[in-house]
């Protein structure tokens, strides 16, 4: 699986590849689902700001909250994140998560409507 090397990366408690229409093509960890529906949400919100602020296109995420810190990259149209208790060093996720968006490149691109 493509996600497969960010699951014995310490802190990570969940993560997953999502394809535009927010379906985790590959998960891991409870709370996978929710993880793969609320990226796409947040990517499709924040490509409509970068857009409306000519900023260029979205390429990655981070945020922490009171117990999880969550890091996801961008590749094409599909995006991969990670889960993280708060207070993990983010580093190893941040350069598996840049060589996954690598791998990324060779999926097909989806059609918009």
């Amino acid at each position: 699986m493509k996600i497969d090397a960010l699951r014995n990366l310490p802190g990570v408690v969940a993560s997953a590849l999502v394809s535009p229409d927010g379906l985790p093509l590959d998960s891991y960890g409870e709370g996978a689902d929710v993880l793969a529906a609320e990226l796409a949400s947040l990517r499709a919100s924040l490509d409509r700001t970068s857009r409306r602020l000519g900023a260029g296109d979205v390429t990655r995420i981070g945020f922490t909250t009171e117990r999880i810190e969550v890091v996801a990259v961008t590749s094409g149209d599909y995006i991969v994140g990670a889960v993280m208790l708060r207070g993990s060093d983010t580093r190893s996720i941040q350069q598996a998560l840049a060589r996954l968006a690598l791998d990324l490149r060779d999926l097909p691109r989806m059609e918009r409507a």
